[in-house]
């Protein structure tokens, strides 16, 4: 049976190559193109059960210690296997019943979505400081030069959802999903604007309200423990960064429904997702049951057919391609520097699930059909320019400024941009 499984790959491998060791001494080469990974199996029967369900099971064994690559290795052998072995494809009834699984895995009703974010989000505050930017910003960075560092690269993406929002000084913003407060402590400082930010973990809650004292803003910024639909309030701006992916398809429509109505006459919504380009994928097993549990990757159209619910307008989509792989490369960079301590402080076990979520993403983005989409909202045509040159003004705001006016950053006076009293 192992001969089988050896001969599969064998056929598959076209693009780069891999060593294989086996558990009894047995070594096949498969393909010759660099990069040449060696890939040991440790057990017997480990090839054939990552084989046969490929997409839940290489994350499992490896998690279990059944294989392992050599050190630094692992995110160029995921991409290799990502870009020789296609993306199931379940075809007739199997489609169907995948489908009803995932809507039922992401039927996310309020007390369920409280319990889908504690899972992941209110783990040690401790462990994501290891490998996220100093502001803590865990989500897709915008780098308009890849080799700029993390930090730039997210600052970079904060100013970008700045001017997509078209900020004035004493607009009332609302994030939803603010994670730990660092875009909502951005714009507050930046753009002279009050924000509220939601979230769902008592952790991250902490932790940004502590930041808001520490930097003198809780005249500006408040954080609030709450799910968006239970919200109340008006907002002359709405964003949401790296959150529509926890919400699942049941809830799409009523999620835009519920931004048109938190949203001004004249306001301007941003909407930062994870998105994917193929229609019928469905959440990766694996990330669903360790990671992000609830987790929906929306397509396109998917998002198009829940807006269609509302009469919000969509002023602007843009994908960005590569971003957030060039962003899991640095905080896998950040996290193996930092891997010792936390090993020492969560386990070996917890290590190798958190490094492998880091480079499979990574390789999602890099060889598979992932993207973010940048989806920029209105319920009005003239609330915001009718072309993108204001994106990309010659003078960025300065990132050591605070206060209520941005430096070389002034919006023409329109009636849909005053603030909402």
């Amino acid at each position: 049976m192992g001969t089988i499984y050896v001969k599969t790959l064998k056929d598959r491998i076209r693009h780069g190559g891999i060593n294989l060791h086996l558990p009894k001494g047995e070594t096949h080469t498969l393909g010759t193109d660099r990069p040449m990974i060696d890939w040991y199996i440790r057990e017997g029967g480990t090839l054939g059960r990552i084989l046969r369900n490929p997409e839940l099971n290489l994350g499992e064994t490896y998690v279990n210690g059944e294989w392992g690559v050599n050190q630094g290795q692992l995110s160029a052998f995921i991409g290799l296997l990502m870009r020789n072995v296609p993306q199931p494809d379940p075809g007739g009834a199997r489609r169907y019943l995948d489908g009803l699984l995932h809507l039922l895995h992401t039927w996310n009703p309020i007390r369920r979505s409280y319990r889908n974010v504690a899972h992941h989000y209110d783990l040690d505050e401790w462990l994501f400081r290891q490998f996220l930017d100093q502001d803590m910003q865990y989500s897709c960075a915008y780098f308009p030069e890849p080799d700029i560092s993390l930090e730039e690269a997210q600052r970079a993406k904060c100013r970008h959802i700045l001017h997509k929002l078209q900020l004035q000084p004493g607009h009332r913003v609302l994030d939803i999903g603010c994670g730990w407060g660092g875009l909502a402590l951005y714009l507050a400082e930046r753009a002279g604007v009050q924000v509220t930010g939601l979230t769902l973990s008592k952790e991250q809650l902490r932790v940004a309200q502590q930041r808001a004292r520490e930097r003198g803003l809780e005249g500006k910024v408040r954080f609030v423990l709450q799910d968006y639909r239970q919200h109340e309030r008006t907002y002359d701006r709405i964003v949401s960064v790296g959150m529509f992916e926890h919400v699942g398809p049941p809830q799409h429509q009523r999620y835009f429904q519920q931004v048109r109505r938190l949203l001004a006459e004249h306001g301007v919504a941003v909407i930062h997702t994870i998105g994917r380009q193929q229609q019928n994928s469905t959440t990766n097993p694996w990330i669903r049951r360790h990671i992000f549990p609830g987790g929906s990757i929306p397509a396109l159209s998917e998002i198009s057919r829940a807006l269609e619910s509302t009469t919000l307008v969509t002023t602007d989509v843009e994908v960005l391609r590569l971003h957030y792989a060039y962003t899991l490369a640095a905080w896998q960079n950040r996290f193996q520097k930092a891997r010792a301590r936390v090993a020492e402080r969560l386990g070996e076990r917890f290590c190798r699930m958190w490094e492998f979520y880091l480079a499979g993403c990574e390789n999602a983005f890099r060889w598979r059909d992932l993207v973010v989409f940048q989806i920029q909202l209105a319920k009005q045509h003239a609330s915001v320019p009718i072309t993108r040159s204001y994106l990309y003004a010659p003078n960025e705001p300065a990132d050591t400024a605070s206060g209520s006016e941005l430096p070389g950053y002034s919006t023409p006076s329109h009636p849909s941009r005053r603030p909402h009293r």
